[in-house]
């Protein structure tokens, strides 16, 4: 049996129950087309436990087995851009954590299923860092991450080029929703229209995905 509510005082204090499997499905059966294209985006801003977010990584992860399973670090490449693409803010700390440690989970029996003693540690380790810049202990009305000292949420965009290089960008959410809001444009459209691009606070050089745990030196989202 699914379990909906951690206790009643979370729920009175926060609003919080998770949504069951059937509904999930469901509602991403409406967007199907996105929830199975490796580089959409999505994020969840009251993320829970990772409901959501864990059955679009295995969906996308489905598409990633079908078309690059034969070539293992064509597999590994795009499994990692399909994390990079899921995106949570929860306010409760166990929350997020359990988040990020379902999404590893999710990639890391798919891949383990496929390759085996194969499989490296470095692949498993870049996923594990966009984990911890993706999913945030935040409160989306405040747009900042939650603790002693809050700050700014700031959210990594990555981008593969030149084959196994991912590109790295920062964007402050709030500048985000705030300029999207004013300009009420929305930020991504496939259908034509306007839209609202942000520009990023910082941009990193591209480098090779299975370095990504190793290669920057800021500090983890709270």
């Amino acid at each position: 049996m699914e379990k909906h509510i951690k206790s009643k005082q979370r729920v009175a204090d926060f609003g919080e129950v998770l949504t069951p499997s059937h509904i999930v499905d469901a509602m991403l059966d409406l967007v199907r087309q996105e929830t199975e294209r490796i580089d959409s985006r999505f994020l969840e801003p009251a993320c829970g436990t990772g409901n959501f977010l864990v059955e679009i990584l295995r969906r996308k992860l489905e598409v990633v087995k079908k078309r690059y399973a034969k070539r293992q670090l064509d597999y590994e490449r795009y499994a990692v851009l399909a994390v990079s693409s899921l995106y949570g803010i929860d306010i409760l700390a166990d929350n997020a954590e359990e988040c990020r440690r379902r999404l590893y989970q999710t990639f890391d029996a798919a891949y383990t299923a496929l390759y085996g003693e194969k499989t490296k540690a470095a692949c498993r380790a870049a996923v594990g860092y966009i984990l911890s810049r993706n999913i945030v202990h935040g409160d989306a009305l405040t747009l900042q991450t939650v603790g002693e000292n809050p700050q700014p949420i700031v959210f990594a965009e990555w981008s593969l080029v030149n084959g196994s290089l991912l590109k790295r960008r920062d964007f402050a959410f709030h500048e985000m929703v705030q300029q999207a809001s004013m300009r009420e444009l929305p930020l991504f459209s496939d259908l034509g229209e306007k839209v609202f691009i942000p520009e990023p606070i910082r941009e990193y050089p591209p480098v090779h995905f299975l370095e990504l745990a190793h290669a920057y030196d800021d500090q983890l989202q709270p």
